[in-house]
């Protein structure tokens, strides 16, 4: 893994890239990043060309996922009481328009110090998972089930193994099939594990 990945360590293709999401509320009700935790900036830093944020190397690519609450459904953990000095948002003609999200990245030449914005605008017809998003959402679910997550209610070994398998198209490097494995061994561990605490 060392050999391969070494060129994208080594040759940076963009800098203090930052990525935001806009989601549209009369589409979504709630959300929640999964993962990169540590990595949440304040909304308005993304225009802050000052902040630090994160450098992509040659070849390499990256995955955000959201849990998204379509509009209608009851958001857990949050509280539906009305405010009394605050309405909710008016939004604009835009969000009237079918739109699910607005996808908008920064980021620097690895010369440069000035930031450039790309944004692209989702539309709100559902399609089938590619290979890739299938696969990164066992790698998910595997770990929210690994660090006990409370968000991880429903979620299963025997699903992310399922799942993986079944979105594992090009693995020319063996990486997924290396994963499936540790799923595997992940589930016969934490079924070992569920019999000694029922004796």
């Amino acid at each position: 893994m060392l050999v391969r990945e070494l060129g994208g360590t080594l040759e940076t293709i963009a800098k203090d890239v930052k990525i935001q999401v806009e989601f549209n509320p009369l589409a979504v009700d709630g959300y929640r990043l999964i993962g990169y935790e540590n990595r949440v900036m304040a909304n308005e830093d993304f225009n802050d060309d000052t902040k630090d944020a994160g450098e992509i190397g040659a070849g390499h690519s990256v995955t955000a996922l959201y849990e998204i609450v379509p509009k209608g459904e009851h958001t857990p953990g949050v509280s539906q009481t009305a405010l009394k000095y605050q309405r909710q948002a008016r939004t604009t003609a835009a969000a009237r328009d079918n739109e699910l999200m607005t996808v908008a990245v920064r980021f620097k030449q690895p010369d440069g110090h000035t930031s450039d914005r790309v944004s692209r605008t989702v539309r709100n017809a559902p399609r089938p998972m590619t290979a890739n998003l299938g696969f990164a959402s066992a790698v998910a679910e595997f770990g929210m089930l690994l660090r006990g997550s409370a968000h991880a209610r429903g979620a299963r070994y025997g699903a992310v193994i399922d799942r993986a398998r079944r979105y594992s198209v090009d693995d020319r490097t063996g990486y997924q099939a290396e994963f499936v494995n540790l799923a595997e061994r992940a589930a016969q561990l934490a079924d070992g594990a569920e019999r000694v605490s029922r004796r």
